[in-house]
C-alpha cells in the first residue's frame, strides 16, 4: 500500500543567511544563504572541495561560522553548542559514516536515541529501522567495525533516525559505495522522508542520485551557491547536464572540459 508524502511546508525548517566559515586564513563557504523547508529533501550539488561538508558541520554547530547567522525551526542556532542543537532535533550523518566499531549494531541504534526518555517510542524505531534496513535486524548483536561498508552506512543513517529528528543532515551517503548499493540506500531514504516526513538536506556528489530523490537543489562553486531551482528545473539545465550529468551538447564533444566556462544561467 503506497503512502503519499506528506505535504512540504512553506515555512522553512532551516534557514542559513550570509553564511561565512573558515579553517584558520581560508575561506571554505563564502556568504551562503539557503532555506530547507518541512518535509522536503533538499540537495546541495558541488564538486570535491567546493564546500559542501563545511555547510553542514556549520549548520551543526562542529564549526563556528565567522559571518552570518543559521535559524532551526524559527530559533537561532548559530554557533551552539552541537548537544544542544542535537537536542532541539537536528540530526548529522557525518561523511565516511563514523559508527561506533567496538559497540554493537544494537548499541549503536541506541546510541542515536541517548536524548530520548520515552522507552515505548525508542523500541517503536528500533523496529522501524529494521523493516528499512533487514540486514541491521540480522546483525543486530555483531560488532558495527565487521559490517561493511554499505551496511555501515545505513546504520549511520539508523543510527540519526533513532533520535527521532526533525531534520537529518546527509553527507555524501554514496561515498565509497557500489551504484547498486548507492541506490538501494538512497530509495529507503526517499521513503524515510515520505513515510516519516522527516526533512532532509543532502550533500552529494553523485548528482544523478542527488536530482532524482531530492524537491530542491543548490548548486555551490567554490564557496558560494551559484544556482538554485526545483531538482525538476536543474535536471534541464544545460550547466547541470554538462558538469554534472556528463551529458554534452551537439558540437561541443571535441571541446575540453575546463576551457568551457559555466554560466550557471
Amino acid at each position: 500500500m503506497s503512502t503519499m508524502p506528506p505535504p512540504i511546508s512553506d515555512q522553512p525548517v532551516l534557514k542559513l543567511l550570509n553564511v561565512e566559515s573558515a579553517y584558520g586564513p581560508i575561506k571554505a563557504i563564502r556568504g551562503v544563504s539557503l532555506q530547507v523547508h518541512r518535509s522536503e529533501i533538499a540537495t546541495v550539488l558541488g564538486s570535491n572541495g567546493a564546500g559542501k561538508t563545511t555547510i553542514l558541520k556549520t549548520i551543526s554547530g562542529i564549526i563556528d561560522p565567522r559571518k552570518g547567522s543559521i535559524e532551526f525551526k524559527g530559533e537561532d542556532i548559530t554557533a551552539q553548542d552541537p548537544a544542544r542543537i542535537v537536542q532541539q532535533g537536528l540530526s548529522h550523518v557525518p561523511e565516511g559514516r563514523e559508527v561506533f566499531p567496538l559497540l554493537s549494531v544494537r548499541d549503536n541504534l541506541l546510541m542515536g536515541a541517548y536524548t530520548r526518555t520515552d522507552r515505548d517510542g525508542v523500541a517503536r524505531d528500533l523496529e522501524a529501522v529494521y523493516r528499512y534496513f533487514p540486514i541491521l535486524g540480522e546483525r543486530t548483536h555483531q560488532d558495527a567495525g565487521l559490517l561493511s561498508g554499505g551496511q555501515q552506512q545505513m546504520l549511520a543513517i539508523s543510527r540519526a533516525l533513532m533520535a527521532n529528528p526533525d531534520l537529518i543532515l546527509l553527507d555524501e551517503p554514496s561515498l565509497g559505495l557500489s551504484p547498486k548499493l548507492t541506490k538501494e540506500i538512497f530509495e529507503i531514504v526517499v521513503r524515510i522522508n515520505r513515510e516519516r516526513g522527516t526533512t532532509i538536506l543532502l550533500v552529494e556528489q553523485n548528482a544523478n542520485m542527488a536530482l532524482n530523490a531530492s524537491d530542491y537543489g543548490y548548486v555551490l562553486e567554490n564557496g558560494r551557491i551559484v544556482m538554485e531551482d526545483t531538482c525538476a528545473h536543474l535536471r534541464e539545465k544545460d550547466d547541470i547536464k554538462e558538469f554534472y550529468l556528463g551529458m554534452k551538447e551537439h558540437g561541443v564533444r571535441g571541446e575540453r572540459r575546463w576551457k568551457k566556462k559555466k554560466n550557471w544561467r
